[in-house]
Parts: C-alpha cells; sequence; structure tokens
C-alpha cells in the first residue's frame, strides 16, 4: 500500500498514513478535527539497479553492435579524418617565378 502525506492548512500538522489506491483522501485532521487537509505531493525515489543499463540499451541480444550503430561510427570516422587532412594541407599554393 501506497504512503500518502497529508498537511492540515490550519494547524500546519503534517503527517503521513497508509492507504489503499481506492480509499478516499482524508479531509479532517486528526489534531484540529477542522476539515483542512490537503496531500502534499512529494517526489518518489528511483533506484537503477544492475550494471551498465546505459551499455546495454542499444545492443543486440548477442552482446554485438547492431549495423546502423557500425555506420554511424564509420560516418563520423571518415568524417573526422576528412577534417584533419584538410586542416594539415597548406590553404593556398602558390607558383614562384
Amino acid at each position: 500500500m501506497p504512503v500518502y502525506t497529508y498537511r492540515c492548512e490550519s494547524c500546519g500538522v503534517q503527517f503521513e498514513r497508509h492507504q489503499s489506491f481506492t480509499d478516499a483522501p482524508l479531509k479532517t485532521c486528526p489534531e484540529c478535527r477542522k476539515k483542512a487537509l490537503k496531500k502534499v505531493i512529494t517526489p518518489t525515489k528511483i533506484i537503477f539497479k544492475g550494471s551498465g543499463f546505459y551499455a546495454t540499451d542499444h545492443k543486440s541480444p548477442s552482446g554485438e553492435v547492431s549495423s546502423a550503430t557500425k555506420k554511424t561510427d564509420k560516418k563520423e570516422a571518415k568524417e573526422k579524418k576528412e577534417s584533419t587532412s584538410a586542416e594539415s594541407k597548406p590553404a593556398s599554393s602558390e607558383k614562384s617565378e
């Protein structure tokens, strides 16, 4: 069962209560007995278990890299090689007379 946090807008008391999903939200404060309770929205914890969940997201079950990844890697390597070779060439070749 989930745990819900409530806060009374009248007296300021805050408490947690185990409730089923189908239970109606509480309305009456247990301290001041006024109908001023509101649910407090709290962030949930996310736990990533296991090793390498990023590395295994796009791999095939056999552990080989997919062909789409290979093509992208080859294209990037080719572009890098071309840009490096263009930088190493002289800007202009002039004839000396």
